[in-house]
This record gives C-alpha cells, structure tokens and sequence, in this order.
C-alpha cells in the first residue's frame, strides 16, 4: 500500500491552488471538472499529490486535526520566505529532538501546513 493523495475541501480554488503552488512549492499535475460546480486540482510530482476540491455539497474547508507535512532543504530560508509573503506563523519554530525542525503556517482554508527540516 502506499499513500497516494490527501483530499481538501477548499472555500476558493484559485486562492488555495495559489498557496500550494507559490508558497508550498508544489506544481499544477492536473485540474479538471468533476460535476456541476465542482472543480478539482491535484499538485505534487512523484507518487504522493494534494487534491484540492471545491463546489457546492462539499463539507466546510478547515479542521485543527489536519495539517499536511512538506520536507524542505532548510527551515531558517522557508521561514524568511513565508514571512516575506507576509504569512503568520500556527506554530513554532520547534526543534523537539536533533534530528528535526519545523514550523506551522495556515493555508487559505485554516488547515495547517507544516515546513520540516531533516538535520
């Protein structure tokens, strides 16, 4: 089994296809219709993507218990880049061990987006 998408419900496409490709980093791999109202987005090269869906019937954006995790060469330029598009910090820095070191910021919809750093 390996994991291959992680599904948000998203209040306005264009907004959130923009965080995730500017600020996140991750391409456009397809966008499409999926019914009346419905549009689709999946971003992300290689094997695992992030779906963006929004339209009508869809469950409210946002959940505390979400956040998606991007592996990034180094946090302290993450950090000044986010800052610089005038993003707040959810949460940290944090370095809970040597090994690692990350922080939180919110995407459009309020879910968390996690920048971490392998050391």
């Amino acid at each position: 089994m390996k994991f291959c998408w992680c599904t948000l419900t998203v209040a306005n496409l264009e907004e959130s296809v923009g965080f995730y490709r500017d600020i996140v980093g991750l391409p456009v791999a397809r966008r499409f219709a999926a019914g009346p109202g419905i549009e689709i987005c999946f971003l992300g090269e290689g094997e695992t993507k992030v779906e963006l869906i929004c339209g009508p019937g869809r469950p409210e954006p946002g959940a505390d218990g979400v956040a998606l995790g991007f592996e990034v060469k180094s946090l302290d330029a993450t950090l000044e880049f986010v800052k610089g598009k005038g993003l707040d910090l959810a949460g940290g820095p944090f370095q809970p061990n040597p090994k690692i070191k990350f922080f939180y910021v919110r995407d459009p919809d309020g879910y968390k987006v996690q920048f971490v750093e392998n050391l």
